[in-house]
């Protein structure tokens, strides 16, 4: 691999650093250093695809007068997030393919062509490297670098912070790495011979649903993530920022799983990491945040047998609203109780409505009678004042059967989204529930059963993730929606009713973190907020292996040398 990089850098003609370093500023679409054709033209000789140009998801219903392509189309799977997936330039919340200007207009492509009339690219990258080799991404890596280009890394999209867009960007697309391997008897490099694993190794492009698919032909399962469609990327931004799991209070974290990773540097170099070799990069890479080290080409986790699975199903609706602080709190006081016996799920507060769906894998009948019978006896105390529930549980030979039951259809992206998430600890929701609810409430709030159990036992620095995370028991979120054409002055409104949840969950949790890959770009103290009292080691970290600051996103570890945009180092 270092052969190639080395004949690359001969092509582009000198070292591989950064003009970055001299001036301070990356290149972007539009200005006088932007590369040529022809300069292109000596990357395109130099990778396996035509490079791609992005384009919005709308784009294809543009310009009104003869649509570029199927505008129905577009309509039909707006909210199909593998259809998002699998275009270089959407988004799976369409926001982030937007830019705002100083003065309050939008730069936007709607997919209501009557709002403007007129298709702008926005934040969306203009053009990029289809990558579906080690090789393409050196040569993609080799040419940002030595243009100085701003870089965006994009595998499916799923991102609330917009770093998977820039505007006036160079991507890089990982998407199309779909390689799936899976071994009995693996090996990490560098390990003794009789350490081995049943692990399965996925390209930087596989998707949940397609991992999972694979190795339930194995009769195996793993921990990942859970989406409708299962469109999120298994091996991107998912790990980076920990990558939580309906499985995690069993089998814990998706960094708790990774084996191996390997990663392509800003150097162009090629390094396969994990505990034996590169320790330190595996280290970050699990739960250092994404797109900030180097770009990912594969990871091998581990797995397990598959195992039959219990799904508790409840649902509560308040017809005296006096008593739903009291619902509420209670449920965040028996979130430690769950997790600890192993269910995991999701659930979400609505208008006088709660409900929540956790998975329970290897539980007899038994088992998840009496492990839900307490709150049962709670929320059943309840009835009397208001509280109307109904509660199944439903068994199934496998954890596959019933994710496709959950998740195997239906749609839930393509709105224009933005959250705030907060990772509530042990003493957290034994202490402040009635105060949280009361947030949670109004606010309208999901939560997250995705800690705890598991979670819990692994020493709080065996990865770079946040230490907060091994305290924690369940996530909350809160979040705000608009329509397109919504205007700034009301979107700022928005953002602003957001900040306020914030802070209030910030004051009444200051200690508990947050998620890195569900949060927003208003955390207050990002640094304390993601990565805890690792951050100063990661930022070290990041300094050894990206010496040309390449990989730059949104309050990422580095994030605070530069300006607004990510442009211009300070």
């Amino acid at each position: 691999m270092k052969v190639f990089s080395a004949l690359a850098l001969l092509a582009m003609g000198g070292p591989l650093t950064s003009w970055a370093s001299s001036s301070g500023c990356l290149c972007t679409y539009g200005q006088s250093c932007w590369p040529s054709a022809s300069t292109f033209s000596r990357l395109q000789s130099q990778v396996s695809q035509p490079l791609v140009y992005p384009l919005p998801s709308a784009s294809a219903c543009y310009p009104l007068s003869d649509p570029t392509g199927n505008c129905t189309a577009v309509h039909a799977n707006w909210y199909d997030g593998n259809w998002r997936s699998s275009m270089p330039g959407a988004m799976e919340a369409p926001n982030f393919e937007t830019f705002m200007f100083r003065n309050g207009t939008i730069d936007a492509c709607y997919l209501n062509t009557t709002i403007t009339g007129t298709c702008e690219q926005g934040s969306v990258p203009v053009i990029g490297v289809d990558a579906r080799s080690v090789e393409d991404i050196q040569a993609a890596v080799t040419f940002a670098v030595q243009q100085n280009l701003k870089l965006v890394i994009k595998n499916t999209g799923h991102d609330y912070l917009g770093r998977s867009a820039a505007r006036g960007s160079f991507m890089v697309w990982t998407h199309n790495m779909k390689n799936i391997a899976y071994s009995s008897t693996f090996v990490p490099q560098g390990a003794p011979a009789d350490e081995t694993h049943e692990a399965v190794t996925l390209g930087a492009g596989v998707q949940w649903h397609e991992a999972y698919a694979a190795l339930n032909n194995y009769g195996r399962l793993m921990v990942g993530g859970s989406s409708v469609g299962g469109s999120v990327g298994s091996s991107g931004g998912w790990l980076a920022g920990g990558g939580h799991s309906a499985l995690s209070p069993t089998h814990g974290l998706g960094v708790d799983n990774a084996i191996e990773i390997s990663v392509v540097l800003s150097t162009g170099d090629f390094l396969t990491t994990n505990n034996y070799q590169n320790s330190d990069l595996f280290w970050a890479l699990r739960g250092g945040g994404g797109s900030t080290y180097g770009i990912v080409t594969s990871v091998t986790y581990r797995t397990y047998p598959s195992v039959p699975c219990q799904l508790y199903v409840y649902q509560a609706n308040i017809t005296n609203s006096s008593v739903f602080p009291e619902l509420i709190g209670g449920l965040l006081r028996y979130q430690t109780q769950f997790t600890d016996d192993g269910w995991g799920g999701s659930g979400a507060i609505s208008d006088q409505q709660m409900y929540f769906f956790y998975f329970g894998p290897n539980m007899t009948n038994e088992t998840a009678a009496a492990t839900t019978q307490g709150w049962h006896n709670f929320t059943a105390s309840l009835a009397p004042f208001g509280v109307v529930s109904t509660e199944q549980i439903h068994y199934a030979a496998s954890w596959y059967e019933l994710y496709q039951d959950v998740y195997g259809s239906g749609v839930q992206n393509g709105g224009n989204v933005m959250f705030t998430s907060r990772l509530l600890s042990r003493d957290t929701v034994a202490n402040k529930y009635a105060e949280v609810a009361e947030v949670l409430i109004n606010c309208g709030g999901r939560f997250d059963t995705i800690a705890g159990g598991k979670v819990s036992q692994f020493d709080a620095d065996s990865a770079g993730l946040n230490p907060a995370w091994r305290n924690a028991v369940v996530q909350t979120m809160c979040g705000i929606t608009w329509k397109d054409g919504t205007s700034t002055t009301e979107i700022q409104g928005e953002i602003s009713q957001l900040q306020g949840w914030i802070k209030a969950m910030y004051d009444l949790t200051p200690n508990d973190g947050a998620y890195f890959n569900e949060a927003s770009l208003f955390e207050i103290d990002w640094q304390e907020t993601f990565f805890g009292s690792h951050y100063s080691t990661l930022k070290a970290i990041k300094d050894k292996y990206d010496p040309n600051r390449l990989f730059v996103v949104a309050e990422g570890v580095g994030s605070e040398d530069w300006n607004k945009n990510l442009t211009c180092r300070y």
